[in-house]
This record gives C-alpha cells, structure tokens and sequence, in this order.
C-alpha cells in the first residue's frame, strides 16, 4: 500500500469510529499529543483515548492535507483540522488546529508512529 492510501485509511478508521480499524494502523510505541498538551505514549493508552472519544457522537472532524513528504521509511502528512463538537452544556464548539502525522514504513505496512495536534 502507497502512503496516501495508508493515510486515506487511517483517517477513515478515525471519520468512522472504528477503533480496532484505526489501531491497526498505529504503532504499537506511537505517541500522541493532544490539543491540551496531553501525552500518550504506546497503545493501551491511545485506544484507551480513542474508545471514549469514538463513543461521543456529537464530533465531526474534516480534514484538508497541507502536505505530505515521503522519504524510503518515513512519511509526514501535515493536515488543517476543522474539529465541531459541544461542550459539556450541550453549546456547539469549533476548533481549527494542525494535525502533524508520522508514519513508518514497516514489514506490515505504513504504521502511524507520531500524531500531534497544534492551535492555529
């Protein structure tokens, strides 16, 4: 699989919810770093996150690719984030911010390794 189909998917396992999809394509030492400045680091902590976020219905995510690089073994995708959601008193919020993603190229595939998130 190319990368822009192994990214196309990983956002897609993200758009649908489906968390055992959107784990396959991370790597089992990836870390994250959410809009808040919070840290997770391997999977047991990032599908801990993504089962509660995926349960909220309430969130819509579109995304646009600013750019991508692909150099043998590692790809970066930069991406625009328009993050709709409510908060806890049920007001409508938006979010804009960049989605930095970094995969390596493994023997199964493109895992992504780095997923960081960064206000506008």
């Amino acid at each position: 699989m190319d990368f822009t189909t192994a990214l196309d998917h990983h956002l897609a396992t993200v758009r649908d919810r489906d968390l055992d999809a959107c784990m396959a394509t991370v790597h089992p030492e990836a870390t994250f770093i959410l809009p808040n400045g919070t840290v997770l680091s391997g999977a047991d902590e990032i599908r801990a996150f993504h089962k509660g976020w995926f349960e909220d219905p309430d969130w819509t995510m579109t995304v646009s690719v600013t750019r991508t690089l692909v150099q043998s073994d590692t790809a970066v995708a930069v991406l625009t984030v328009d993050y709709d959601d409510l908060d806890r008193d049920g007001e409508p919020y938006r979010l804009r911010y960049f989605l930095s993603l970094v995969f390596a190229r493994t023997a199964g595939g493109w895992l992504l390794v780095h997923d960081q998130n960064t206000s506008c």
